[in-house]
């Protein structure tokens, strides 16, 4: 394995790891909103950073990896397929 598949592989985790951060972020504050709720009930800032950064960090990290597989010439992966096959493998099997 090459560094460009070993980087597209970790901004694929980056990705993963953010969209779960933000969802259990906005699980945990739909069981707990009293936690993330000023005295007058406006969102706090860390919970806006963690709700709005974490979002932002998967969509960017989604750019960057879709940028990363278009360098390393792999195919869009299946669903649980860690490593795709390259392009010019899929065209010779053809």
């Amino acid at each position: 394995m090459n560094t460009a598949i070993a980087a597209w592989l970790f901004v694929r985790a980056i990705r993963w790891l953010a969209w779960i951060m933000f969802l259990g972020w906005g699980a945990h504050y739909l069981l707990y909103p009293q936690v993330h709720l000023t005295q007058f009930r406006h969102l706090l800032l860390s919970t806006e950073l963690a709700m709005f950064g974490f979002s932002l960090l998967a969509v960017f990290a989604g750019f960057i990896e879709l940028a990363l597989r278009e360098r390393t010439g792999l195919t869009r992966p299946a669903f649980g397929q860690l490593i795709p096959p390259r392009e010019t493998q899929q065209l010779k099997a053809r």
